[in-house]
């Protein structure tokens, strides 16, 4: 039989898979926040916003200073026009220091000086700025139709500001150029215009004065094409350091999920296989090496695992045990209902019945005590506890014990303290009790004493019950708490105890936490004075 024969069918699945879902699950928390971290930076918006709003005031510098040289050089005397040609060959020059493009329209609009053309003897030659040696996105491949599509779709989103787009004309007027309207009016405007590659076209026009009197608008403008580069060598060393973490990530993330999901799964695999094995011979692999909750819950399932045996052990023995004790009753009854069909005296069929009385009577007190102890576990798990106060405990059943009292039985004392206090199931001590007060009774000579005491002792609360009886044969404290073990006093009736009492008592002690022994008192020579049973329970 294969090692997966015992797996159910869920799991014999889960084993097949190249990749366990907790593995999956690791790897997808891991990488989601950098992901998420390095999609939300391959926007920049905040960053290209910021450069150029600096852009914009760098040109809008310019513009000011070529106003003032325009309208400071290139008048004519009388200070009322501009002079195109001396204002051609100073915009051309400053245009060409400040790496913008640089256009002057006169006061009614025309057109007076481009930096863009130049005026050679065969007449006028046009300047346009060269592209890169490869086209942009050849050159930037498959990153920067990447990064494109992530701008278009930045664009397309809702609450993202758009800007018209830039049109130029061969014949250009001052009225083609909302902001260079603006500026004749006396005030500095600012344009973003796009572009079909998605970059911008800042421009800023400023009026040109002479004595208080605007004579022309100067319109600098320049596109964002370095910026844009500048954020795509930003944006590529973003992937690259992406690129890194999350190769680190992912193999982080593999060994701290072999780490966890494969130890895990050997366990699930030899629980399979000791829950479907009918031996002994499937164990929880051992796992004490690890110094950690995988090594932890190892220990707990190997501990389980020989809890559940030993319990199972128990059962055997139980039922065992119980098939011992019930079959002696029987073996009687019947021998002495058979005699007593073959007898015709009524003197000795009347001793027989009697004999049939008491074994039945004995099986009677037998098959409660075996019900009893046999459901004593499961009442136990399923029971609330409360707080018990045992002084006020010990008073009621010394009262109850006090009104039902013979003549012939013996006295009780009992000595508590006062706010003894425990956690568990009052009806379940009393029980313990009971069976303790029981037991001292039937060792005790008629008219004797009998004494409990309850003192706390640290954080316990010690119950000691004291007999003046003949104590605990030499070697047998523990026997005592066996199930069916009896010893009992030779005057005592053969069959009044099952021989379970003391073995309850033990099982309700324990599963409150505590723990019940006996000894014998001796005097100076040595001779047993009587027993003394001690229970101690964790004080609340």
């Amino acid at each position: 039989m294969t090692d997966d024969a015992h797996l159910s069918p869920s799991r014999r699945h889960n084993a097949d898979r190249r990749f366990s879902p907790l593995t999956l699950r690791v790897l997808a928390v891991n990488i989601l926040a950098p992901a998420l971290f390095v999609g939300g930076m391959f926007y920049l918006g905040e960053y290209r916003r910021s450069l150029i709003d600096t852009e914009l005031n760098a040109l809008r510098a310019h513009a000011e200073i070529f106003a003032v040289a325009l309208g400071e050089t290139a008048v004519s005397e009388a200070g009322q026009q501009l002079l195109p040609d001396l204002a051609s060959q100073i915009v051309r020059r400053l245009a060409f220091t400040a790496e913008t493009r640089a256009r002057l329209f006169a006061f009614d609009g025309e057109l007076v000086a481009d930096s863009r053309v130049l005026l050679e003897p065969g007449g006028e030659v046009q300047s346009v700025d060269l592209p890169p040696p490869a086209p942009q996105d050849e050159q930037q491949g498959f990153f920067g139709k990447l990064f494109g599509f992530l701008d278009a779709l930045y664009r397309w989103m809702p609450g993202v500001e758009t800007f018209p787009p830039y049109h130029e004309k061969t014949q250009q007027h001052i009225t083609d150029y909302r902001e260079a309207v603006g500026a004749l009016k006396g005030e500095v405007w600012v344009a973003r215009r796009s572009m079909r590659d998605g970059s911008l076209v800042l421009s800023v026009a400023m009026p040109v004065t002479r004595y208080k009197q605007t004579l022309g608008v100067l319109m600098l403008s320049k596109t964002t094409a370095e910026i844009d580069d500048a954020l795509y060598e930003v944006r590529l060393d973003i992937v690259k350091l992406f690129g890194f973490v999350l190769v680190v990530t992912v193999l982080m993330s593999l060994y701290l999920a072999g780490t966890i999901v494969h130890p895990v799964r050997v366990l699930a695999r030899a629980a399979d296989r000791v829950r479907g094995g009918r031996h002994r011979q499937h164990t929880i692999p051992a796992l004490s090496d690890r110094d950690d909750e995988i090594g932890e819950l190892a220990d707990a399932l190997n501990d389980m695992t020989e809890a559940l045996w030993a319990r199972m052990d128990a059962i055997e023995a139980f039922a065992a045990d119980v098939s011992h004790e019930i079959k002696n009753p029987l073996t009687s009854l019947k021998s002495a209902v058979e005699t007593a069909m073959r007898l015709k005296d009524p003197e000795r069929q009347r001793m027989l019945m009697e004999v049939i009385q008491e074994d039945v009577e004995r099986l009677d007190r037998l098959i409660s005590d075996i019900s009893d102890a046999s459901r004593l576990d499961a009442e136990l798990s399923r029971a609330e506890t409360g707080v018990v106060d045992v002084g006020r405990m010990l008073g009621t059943l010394a009262d109850i014990y006090g009104h039902t009292k013979r003549e012939e039985t013996p006295y009780l004392e009992v000595y508590a303290e006062d706010g003894l206090l425990v956690e568990g199931m009052e009806d379940r001590l009393v029980q313990v009790i009971r069976n303790l007060i029981s037991n001292a009774v039937s060792f005790s000579d008629p008219g004797g004493e009998l004494r409990i005491t309850a003192v706390r002792d640290g954080r316990w609360v010690t119950v000691r019950v004291e007999d003046d009886g003949p104590g605990i044969p030499p070697g047998k404290e523990a026997d005592i708490f066996e199930r069916f073990y009896t010893e009992r006093p030779p005057s005592e009736h053969f069959g009044r105890h099952s021989g379970l009492g003391l073995s309850i008592s033990k099982q309700i002690v324990e599963a409150h936490g505590g723990t019940i022994t006996v000894e014998t008192r001796l005097d100076d020579r040595g001779d047993p004075l009587g027993a003394t049973f001690t229970v101690r329970l964790p004080a609340r």
